[in-house]
Order: C-alpha cells, then structure tokens, then sequence
C-alpha cells in the first residue's frame, strides 16, 4: 500500500510495510520493550492471562487477530502507569504432540509406544515441539507486538511442572482430589479420553441402529403378568453390559396387547404411533399406569452377563426413575448400561447399582468388548458387534423392532474415528458443593461483554461435573502420587518429584529432572519408604493452563512460586 507521505515532495511515495520495518528496527537498536519494562518497575502490576498456542503449529489469522488485540490491551495498561510483565509462552504437551509421532512411526496403540520404549517416544515428542520458534517469533514480531520470547515458559520446562504439581497438592490437602470413574467421550485411535471441547470439532451424519428389544417382566402382578418391556437402543453392542431400564416417573405407559400376536406389551403411549400405523386397530390398551408404577420392577435383561451381580447391588435388572427419559423417540423405556453412558451412569449411581470405584466396562481401550460378554462377540470391535449381537436376539425372539436412524455423532477430530462413550478411571478434582462460590467470585468481576458472564459463563459453573484432570498417555505433567500398600494414596511434594530417579533416567538440562513417564515405576513410598507405585497417568493439558503460576516457572526465575 502506498500513499502520498505529508510534507512530502512532488513525486515522493510513502512506503508502509518499509516504514514499519524501520520501526522495528529502531525498536530494537534501542532495545524499546525491555527499557519499557525498566522504566515501569516498582509501579501497580497489571496481570495479563493470555493463553498460549501449540508449539507444534504455525501462527495463523486467527493467532494474529487475537495477538493484535492482547497488544492493545497491554500497551494501553503501561500507558496508563502500570508494570505489565509480558512473556510469551507454549503449550507443549499432550495429543497434538502424541499424534505428530504417531503418524511420523506408524504407531497405532498403546502396545507399539511400549515397544518403542516410553523414553525413546517422549524424545520424539521432545523433538518437535519448538519446531517453528523461530516463524512464531518472527511473525509476532513483523505484527509489532511487544513481549518477551527470550524469557518465556514452557508446558515442558520441569520449573513449570513444579507449578502445576504444587496445585494439585494443595487441592489434594484440601480433600478436592479423588481417583473415580466417569463416562466420558473415548478415542480408541489415540486409546485415551478427550475433551468436550476436541468432541465439538468433528461431528458428522451416521446411520445407526435403532432396536427395539423385549424384556419380560419378572414376578409381574396384575395387569403386569405375563407382560414384556419394550425397551430401546442405538447402541446394540451395549445389551450385554445391561445393568437396569428407565423410565420417566411422571409419564403414563400403556400395557396393551396385540391383536394379531396376543403378546401383552408395555411402552409409552405416547410412542405406539412410532411403531403402529393405526393404534387404534392393531393393539388394545388394557390398562394406562405411570411411570412410577414401573419403578423397582424386574424384568429378564438381555444377556445373562452380570447375573452374579444382582446378588451382590440389588436393584440390578430393575427399572429406575429418570427424568431425563424423552418423549419424543424410542419407547419411552430406555436400556442403562453404565459403562457406556453418563445419563446411564449417573441413574445407576443414584440407584446404587455402581459407585465411583465400581462401573462395569466390558470395553477395553482399543474398542474390542472384553469378558463377561459372551464369547461368539468378545474381540470384536464395538460397532462390529451390532450385527451379530442384534442377529443373536432374533434368533431367541427378542427382537421387537429393527430399523436405522441418521443422526449427528462425534468422531475423533484426529484420527477420523466414532468416539465411544464409556467410563474410564480418572482423577477428578471436585467441583459439585463449591460452584455459588464460583459463581459469586464471577459476579465480583467486571466482564466485556457483560451478556458473557450471565448467560455463558454463570449457566456453565452452576451445572458444572467435576473436572475429570488425568488422561492415560504418555506426553505429559506427570501426576504426582504414589499408591502404597499401606499409606493408600500419598500425594508427593514437588520438591521431591520425582521421586528417587535411577542413574540411567535422562535430565531435561542439569539439575532438572524432566519426569515425562521414565522407564520406572517401583519407588519408596514417601511416606513409610516401603516400596509402593507411582501414578503412571498425566495431567490434561488444560490443567497445566495455569499461566498466572508459569509466568514464576520460567528458568530466569529465582524462587519459583513461593
């Protein structure tokens, strides 16, 4: 772009992007930033959290536009007479890393990264996480954006790690920290569990299945006798981990027979027309019940997987309330299968019939149904069950209907595969009891827009689970504990992480050790000294998104976060 320059000659020509680089430069003969920084110091500090991007792509539009803006806001805070300290940092961990690799080797799972060798598999990580620095530096600096690269911080740094281990300590101290179960979306590529926010980056149209199954009732009395629960699925490959049915409490069932079968029948019956073209002809209603009168009764499950289980949790093989139960789609009485549902999860907890240490999941992390599902489908993998398993049923007169159902589902935005939802073990740090402090904390601050405090943000924490911060992968923030036979689960200092490195373990730079999954795993307890286990998961990378704590954690820094 070129325009007539004021002041300038007949035939002169301004030349913008010339002019800019003359400033840069002259910025940088007076070194211009870090003599702001001087010149500020002992002032009112202005703290700026500003998120960090993945070392491992090239800046965008996206990075530039929000950069820009992040500038503004800075520059102005120091015109205004304060000290903004402005460093520029990384994120370094996780997935996009992990799958970089995965690709460059071949690696499929969790036994190939095994044999590769942890050690040699976080040195490739290692490898390329600072690949394009030096694009990054150089376009942050072509936008004239003041911050410090030569003093910034890394996800990776070991004095950053030490940061995000003080946290979880301390919440551990303040009994905020357990180890349980929760439903969450599962990669069976990457054989870990991803985040709401990586689930909303792939959903695509996908047929299903949609089976209708019979469910004899149990011990049925009155107009229940002899009758069969029509319960629905999208999932057949589930049946076998059934553990209860549910219905919605306030909504009224019919129990009718079939004119042409005689087979007495129960559903919502505000659902026959999904499955009668003319009600009035093809069945007749015996008797209208609410959903209520449906609750504690035991019917005859699918598959007799977890027949030993009803005598240990009572309750199993019965139907529950549940109000989230819709009716809009299937029977209005729906299969639980805990392992594999958070709606199905969180009934069944309430019910008793699982708890946070005890959720069946005949799944494993590839995908493949694992015992106590029957032999002609145990190893298949999930969806390559449907067929067999919905076959199996016909052939034993359980099927009530068979039919499909396009709907969206979310698919791994790494590697192209459906998501499973299943329960994996996880650390949670827990927010449920403390979310009106959450919400009063935000109230006390001021937000631009406003509209986003109310109706985002405030909506989000009042309903928000409990933060689920471990994932099982390799590429991480190590987390600090130690399980012992004796002491349980001790949490270590991070002054003492890790703990009692042999020789042969590699240093990220002299006296540092970087804990990255080293090839050990038998330590002292830190508590007893008995010999005990170290906790093999990583942190999620969001956890480690504590840049207000890493601005201290950078190597130039002296005393950490004391």
């Amino acid at each position: 772009m070129e325009a007539e320059g004021a002041g300038a000659g007949a035939g002169d020509r301004f030349d913008f992007p010339q002019e800019e680089e003359k400033i840069l430069q002259f910025w940088d003969e007076i070194d211009a930033f870090k003599r702001s920084l001087e010149l500020s110091k002992g002032r009112p500090a202005y703290t700026f959290l500003d998120g960090p991007p993945f070392a491992t792509g090239l800046p965008h539009y996206g990075h530039i536009l929000a950069g820009t803006i992040k500038d503004v806001v800075t520059r102005y805070a120091s015109l205004q007479g304060f000290h903004v300290e402005r460093k520029f940092g990384w994120d370094c961990h996780g997935l996009p890393v992990e799958y970089e690799i995965d690709k460059k080797f071949g690696i499929k799972g969790k036994e190939d990264v095994q044999r590769m060798g942890i050690a040699a598999y976080n040195a490739e990580c290692r490898a390329i996480v600072s690949r394009y620095a030096g694009e990054w530096e150089a376009t942050v600096r072509r936008m004239a954006r003041w911050i410090d690269f030569k003093n910034d911080f890394k996800t990776m740094y070991p004095e950053f790690m030490e940061s995000v281990w003080w946290v979880f300590k301390t919440l551990f101290e303040k009994g905020l920290v357990y180890r349980g179960y929760r439903v969450m979306p599962f990669s069976t590529a990457c054989g870990t569990p991803l985040s709401n926010f990586e689930v909303a980056l792939n959903y695509k149209d996908v047929t299903d299945p949609s089976l209708t199954v019979l469910c004899a009732v149990v011990d049925g009395t009155g107009v229940l006798a002899g009758a069969s629960l029509l319960v629905w699925t999208t999932t057949p490959w589930t049946l076998p981990s059934n553990l209860a049915l549910a219905v919605h409490p306030g909504l009224e069932y019919a129990v009718f027979v079939e004119r042409g079968t005689g087979r007495r029948l129960v559903a919502l019956e505000a659902r026959l027309g999904a499955y009668y073209r003319d009600v009035g002809q093809e069945v007749m209603v015996e008797a209208r019940v609410p959903g209520t009168a449906l609750v504690g009764q035991a019917y005859e499950p699918p598959f007799e997987c977890y027949a030993e289980r009803r005598a240990q949790r009572p309750g199993t093989h019965t139907v529950l309330g549940a109000e989230w139960v819709s009716a809009e789609s299937g029977t209005g009485i729906v299969h639980q299968a805990p392992g594999f549902g958070e709606d199905d999860y969180e009934t069944c907890l309430r019910a008793g019939l699982v708890s946070e240490e005890d959720v069946p999941c005949a799944v494993n992390d590839a995908g493949e149904l694992q015992a106590p599902v029957p032999e002609p489908f145990r190893g298949l993998y999930v969806k390559d069950a449907d067929g067999p398993i919905m076959r199996a049923l016909e052939a034993r007169g359980r099927v009530f209907q068979r039919t499909q159902l396009t709907h969206s589902y979310p698919f791994c935005w790494r590697s192209d595969t459906p998501l499973l939802y299943r329960t994996v073990p996880c650390w949670f740090v827990r927010v449920r009891g403390h979310t009106d402090a959450l919400v009063a904390a935000s109230r006390a601050s001021r937000w631009v827009p406003e509209f986003v405090q109310e109706r985002r943000f405030h909506n989000w924490i009042a309903g928000a689970p409990d933060w689920a911060v471990s994932r099982n992968r390799y590429w991480g923030t190590p987390i600090p504990v130690i399980h012992c036979d004796d002491c349980g689960v001790v949490p270590v200092p991070e002054t003492q992480l890790p703990v009692e490195l042999p020789e042969d373990v590699t240093f990220d730079k002299p006296g540092n050790p970087l804990a990255h999954h080293p090839t050990w795993k038998h330590v002292p307890c830190p508590s007893c000294s008995k010999p005990a286990t170290r906790e093999t998961d990583t942190f999620d990378t969001f956890f480690e998104s504590s840049w207000y704590f890493a601005r201290f954690c950078s190597p130039d820094a002296p005393d950490g976060i004391d």
